[in-house]
């Protein structure tokens, strides 16, 4: 290859006028430089850039040279056409393609490329056949626009170029997306334009006007005006296909550069020459490009060189001779023998290459163009070497297409052994670009997520999101709340330089304590302590760094203790379901996991703006996951499952499932029988859930009856046993499983003698029998349920007698007894309130608590209550509020009474008729806002008409507002309506005599008529149409509600068992007594017995066991999704349609191995001529051998020629050597044969 010259043209002319300004350039032969002209200082920015590209400090003769070789920069306008605008630059041959390069990218802002695709050959097809047309226009477009590559071309408009840049143009059209675009770039030699001085008349600011034209085939052709880009290379008239020359070093160049979907750096960018059909000048092209180890993809059947190329590689063994026979056929016009021989030679070297030559068949094979492409790249780099480092350029590649198929067929098929190490990076590309087939993949194939996933990983993970995802916002949002405190902490002096918030044009640099700020908002206590554990600071400016909360290094790399959940969070909080599916499925705690991805997409959705991501966060299964995963459990193992919905987790903070489940309201997974039953046993505590209500009331009105018979406890059978949980050493038994699992340590169970039952006396073992009961009946929630309902329908009984009998006037005269003990009464129910909302176990602000407490419906209700009690007790003490103190305390009963509907909520029957009221209530709201705006019309019309003058407001709003209300259940007095009914009476129409009220006004008489029409149509809307629209509102809600109000009464039913079950046992007024008692238990920090029920810590080995349980479930679960995947309609076709085209394969092979059949019979003739020569030239020579020559076989052979009569010891005595002679030439090798060198190089071993 010719070096490149350093004058701008090779061997310029003395002189040579300036393109742009028409100035004559006068050449130093020195220097081989041109001298400046008057349009040197007025440039283009982007032409000086790129000259400037090559250094700071360049000499003055270096930027005349770059000013030169890059010559002209401008905009092209097509007219007449869709694409109106293209960009070209004018070049010398001779220019250094970095500067090109450059020019492409970055002045031209043209996106680094994850492959090039040069197209060679086929400009010389006029007429294309059908099926190469639409290989290019579907093929190699698609292809491209599906992993955003260039294809370079001539740029032309004829030939395969033609329609190439047809499908470019179609492809871009029809895109949606504008991250991946195909950029089609022609480079063609300046003296092959048409009207190409239109490219130089133009200003530089000014764009060069073009007219496309279908040009004949000729010397010159007219740009293609679907191409975007064009680099017009000026050729040295003495340096012929210097155009060539320029491509392939700029493929060179283009081959070194790195690029990757996960950064700068990830992997070169791949090159590839797809030959299409091509004259033999191709050959030193090609030849070039091989020599830069750059693959080749031949297109069969196109024709040209690319058949030739083909038949020879299908051959296995041929000769010089037959290769020109195949040139002189497929190019008759040849005849100089000096070319057919270079060409002969260029194509041996070429086939000596064969690594990096693949053939494709579109009309034999099915395979996409982009498969086929992979798979030249992988077969190129395979050939090479079968280390795993000398892989992941192509691997990376495919992860960029997202092609695992062909990751898992040629790169993880066990030639190349593959470490952890060598996956990190192409991991993370997969993580952060959505591949999670490819992550599977890599997991599969050796990567061990305990080991990769750091906490530096994961923090650049959650760098790394979309700044258009609901994340970043959330992220960015927590990031300049902790740079607003970190300015409030900081102490006065000059800021530091880690502080200083990032510019607008900087990404910013998010932390995993942002990332924990966001996961607390969505989970609460579920995560708390995700990501926050800081390093020590023992400095004095601890202040400065009091919210960053910004891990150490050392930290950083330590190793994720719950890689799947960090990634399974990560993956949620980005919706990214087919991911977080993955990661759910591999990891721990599946129904935990599950809850808690539900709660976070749920949340998500609210917050989403964008509809479609909404849609499709609420469409994700995780409740249903974790509902048909708990009911796989259920069905193995009611205990285990019991116990895995009270099971304090690892992974999130402790919590358990259904304190996940309330925080996610996954009113389904409360309605499943598992939860229900487990629910049920709860809230009969100790007793059997089978005892009758009667039995319960007996026993509550009548104690001693607990110490009989009458009720049954299920845990009698354990309590006997004794001793608590050291006799449960063994935990490969069952039954010590089951009884783990069912005790709930109580105190009185494991206070006993060390000697267990046996070593106490018979009265010690009475007296703890009946304290066991005794604390086992009155501690069930069902019994603190019943004494509450009690207790609760004597408290208004005890306010109905105080409101109707014994309100007593103000002190000193009042209040009664009953009245004072109604307060205290209320001072219970007061303090039992302040408990549930500031005196709870979890570990919050008192703001946060008294906020969760409010979000309960029926803990505002009791607000209203107690502060309308209060208002009204405090009226009613005051002699001159006296009235109206009792008029609030009428209305409060009316609130305490209508407390009473929360009770019913736990009956099967009326709790689901509850929320339907409640529903039902909501759509009344809506009827009222139209009732009442035709009932203002109409009031207000009416008054207008009869009593125009009454100025008495009080009667304005009786009759504008009241009046018209009872017209609607039939009241309607027509004789202060219609006249004929009127009674005759004094009225007056003085406005002095109606404010005082001495006479009623008259009514006005006029247009009487229209007050009874109104009346009419009044009637008709309101009675017919707006009560018969609430009916239906009523119906449907019915309908809409009834089919759900199972599950909502389910999770009514939990919240209510919760409830009563962190109650204490005595209701009120007697409840004081249980607070006095918790609050000395508080003060000596003894634990609450009642919370195991609901919170278990088990044991270390039994937790092991019971989540390994839960694992294999989950597998049985996931496994029996996966066979009614495989078992559905669409899965069959699809395992058919892959049967059928695996036939088809096979079939396909049968011409293959005919191939290499032919191509065996043709070695074979090749050694049976040469034998037959050999043989010949020994029965020539004086050489004599003692024995005779073996006799020839008899054979039938097809395709084979037999070995010759001359084979034998003597020559055949009949035949002249004249004859003889040409026999001879015809089977002699020369010895640049390409069979005398390279014996059989390419059949398939």
């Amino acid at each position: 290859m010719t070096e490149r010259q350093d004058t701008p043209l090779g061997a310029l002319p003395l002189q040579r006028r300036c393109p742009r300004c028409g100035d004559v350039l006068e050449c130093s032969r020195e220097q081989s430089a041109l001298l400046a002209c008057r349009c040197y200082s007025q440039l283009d920015e982007a032409v000086e850039s790129v000259a400037e590209g090559r250094g700071r400090g360049a000499s003055r003769g270096d930027k005349e040279r770059g000013h030169w070789a890059a010559g002209r920069v401008g905009d092209i306008d097509f007219t007449g056409t869709s694409r109106t605008r293209g960009k070209f630059v004018r070049v010398h041959s001779s220019t250094d393609p970095v500067l090109i390069y450059q020019m492409l990218t970055e002045q031209w802002g043209l996106a680094p490329p994850h492959l090039v695709v040069a197209l060679v050959g086929g400009d010389e097809l006029a007429q294309m056949k059908p099926w190469l047309r639409d290989t290019v226009r579907k093929g190699l477009v698609k292809a491209a626009q599906s992993t955003g590559a260039w294809i370079l071309t001539n740029g032309l408009r004829f030939g395969i170029t033609k329609h190439l840049g047809q499908a470019v143009r179609d492809h871009s059209l029809a895109s949606t997306s504008s991250k991946v675009k195909v950029v089609a770039i022609g480079i063609a030699p300046w003296n092959m334009i048409h009207n190409r001085d239109a490219l130089l008349a133009a200003k530089p600011d000014q764009p060069a006007v073009v007219e496309p034209q279908d040009l004949p085939h000729g010397a010159v052709y007219s740009l293609d005006c679907n191409h975007s880009h064009f680099v017009l290379v000026e050729e040295d008239p003495q340096r012929p296909g210097a155009t060539s020359e320029m491509r392939v070093k700029l493929l060179k160049h283009i081959s070194l550069q790195r690029t990757g979907y996960g950064g700068a750096g990830s992997f070169e960018i791949p090159v590839l020459c797809l030959l299409v059909h091509g004259e033999p000048r191709i050959l030193q092209r090609m030849y070039r490009g091989i020599g830069n180890a750059m693959p080749w993809l031949i297109l069969a059947g196109s024709g040209g060189v690319a058949d030739i190329l083909v038949t020879l590689m299908n051959r296995g063994c041929w000769d010089m001779d037959s290769v020109q026979e195949l040139l002189l056929d497929t190019f008759p016009s040849v005849h100089h023998s000096t070319d057919i021989t270079n060409w002969t030679k260029l194509i041996q070297k070429i086939l000596d290459n064969g690594h990096l030559l693949t053939v494709h068949d579109p009309e034999q094979e099915s395979s996409e163009l982009d498969t086929v492409i992979l798979k030249a790249l992988v077969k190129a780099c395979k050939s090479q070497s079968q280390e795993a480092q000398d892989f992941l350029d192509e691997l990376k590649l495919a992860v960029a297409w997202n092609r695992v198929d062909i990751a898992k067929s040629h790169i993880f098929n066990g030639d190349v052994e593959w470490t952890a190490g060598d996956l990190e990076e192409v991991m993370m590309d997969a993580l952060v670009n959505d591949k999670p087939d490819f992550v599977r993949l890599f997991v599969d194939n050796g990567v061990c997520l305990g080991e990769f996933l750091t906490y530096g990983r994961l923090q650049e993970l959650y760098c790394s999101v979309s700044e258009k995802s609901l994340l970043h916002l959330l992220l960015l949002k927590k990031h300049q709340e902790k740079q607003l405190l970190l300015k409030a902490a900081r102490t006065p002096g000059p800021p530091h330089d880690h502080h200083k918030a990032e510019p607008g044009d900087r990404k910013a640099r998010f932390t995993l304590h942002e990332v924990s700020k966001v996961l607390k908002d969505f989970l609460h206590d579920s995560c708390k302590g995700f990501y926050q554990k800081l390093p020590t600071e023992k400095t004095g400016k601890k202040a400065g760094r009091l919210f960053n909360n910004q891990k150490s290094l050392a930290e950083l790399e330590e190793r994720c203790e719950h890689p799947w959940r960090d990634l399974f969070l990560w993956a949620v909080l980005q919706n990214r379901q087919q991911m977080a599916n993955y990661f759910w499925a591999m990891g721990p705690e599946a129904v935990a996991a599950a809850l808690a991805g539900y709660k976070i997409l749920k949340e998500m959705s609210g917050l989403e703006s964008e509809a479609e991501s909404a849609r499709s966060m609420k469409e994700a299964k995780y409740e249903q996951f974790a509902l048909d995963l708990f009911g796989e459990c259920y069905s193995n193992s009611e205990d285990r499952a019991y116990a895995l919905l009270v099971r304090r987790t690892r992974c999130w903070n402790q919590s358990t499932v259904l304190n996940l489940a309330t925080e996610a309201d996954a009113k389904c997974f409360f309605a499943h029988d598992g939860v229900q039953g487990f629910l049920t046993k709860i809230w009969w505590g100790a007793m059997t859930t089978d005892t009758a209500i009667s039995k319960l009331v007996l026993s509550f009105f009548c104690p001693p009856l607990i110490w009989t018979n009458l009720i049954k406890f299920s845990d009698e059978e354990l309590d006997s046993r004794g001793g608590g949980e050291e006799q449960y050493v063994e935990l490969d038994s069952l039954d010590t499983e089951k009884a783990l699992l069912l005790t709930d340590n109580d105190p009185l169970d494991s206070g006993g003698p060390p000697g267990g039952v046996e070593g106490q006396s018979s009265a010690a073992v009475w007296w703890r029998f009946l304290l066991r009961r005794w604390r086992r009946f009155w501690s069930a929630p069902v019994t603190v349920f019943l004494g509450n309902v009690i207790m609760y329908f004597a408290f208004l009984i005890l306010f109905t007698y105080v409101l109707l009998l014994d309100f007593r006037p103000p002190p000193p005269a009042g209040p009664g007894a009953p009245e004072i003990m109604l307060y205290f009464w209320v001072f219970t129910l007061v303090l039992e309130e302040l408990r549930q909302s500031f005196f709870t176990d979890e570990d919050m602000s008192i703001l946060k608590k008294f906020k969760l407490y409010v979000e309960d419906n029926w803990n505002k209700c009791d607000m209203v209550a107690i502060s309308l009690f209060i208002i009204g007790v405090s009226c009613r003490m005051v002699k001159d509020t006296y009235e109206a103190g009792r008029t609030v305390l009428a209305l409060d009963f009316m609130v305490f009474t209508l407390r009473l509907i929360h009770i019913f909520a736990i009956h099967k029957q009326l709790g689901p008729k509850i929320i339907i009221v409640e529903r039902m209530m909501k759509d009344v709201f809506f009827f009222l806002f139209f009732l009442s705006v035709w009932l203002i019309a109409y009031g207000v019309a009416t008054q207008a008409l009869l009593h125009p003058n009454d100025p008495r407001l009080d009667w304005v709003f009786r009759r504008v507002l009241y009046r018209p209300y009872l017209h609607i259940f039939g009241q309607i007095p027509l004789e202060e309506i219609d006249v004929a009914r009127m009674p005759e009476t004094n009225c007056t129409t003085v406005i002095e005599e109606i404010i005082m009220g001495t006479l009623p006004p008259c009514p006005n008489i006029y247009a009487n008529w229209l007050v009874i029409l109104l009346l009419v149509i009044f009637l008709l809307v309101t009675n017919v149409l707006l009560l018969n629209l609430l009916i239906a509102m009523f119906s449907y809600t019915f309908q809409v509600v009834q089919g759900n109000t199972d599950i909502f009464w389910k999770f009514q039913r939990y919240n209510l068992i919760v409830e009563y079950h962190s109650r204490p046992a005595l209701a009120p007024p007697f409840i004081i007594i249980s607070h006095c008692s918790q609050l000395l238990l508080s003060l000596v920090k003894r634990p609450e017995p009642k919370l195991e029920q609901l919170e278990r810590e088990l044991p270390a080995g039994l937790d092991q066991r019971l989540m390994t349980w839960e694992t294999v479930q989950k597998e049985n679960y996931l496994a029996k999704l996966e066979r009614q995947h495989l078992e559905s309609s669409e899965e069959r076709l699809k395992s058919t349609s892959s049967k059928v085209q695996s036939l088809l394969k096979i079939v396909g092979g049968f011409k293959e191995q005919e191939k290499r059949m032919s191509s065996m019979e043709t070695q074979v003739q090749y050694c049976g001529e040469v034998l037959s020569w050999i043989a010949e030239c020994f029965s020539q020579s004086t050489l004599k051998c003692e024995r005779e020559a073996p006799r020839v076989p008899s054979v039938k052979a097809t395709g084979v020629t037999a070995v010759k009569a001359g084979a034998s010891r003597d020559p055949p005595q009949n035949v002249s050597d004249k004859e003889i002679e040409p026999e001879r030439r015809e089977v002699k090798l020369g010895p640049s044969g390409y069979g005398a060198n390279k014996r059989f190089p390419y059949i398939d071993q």
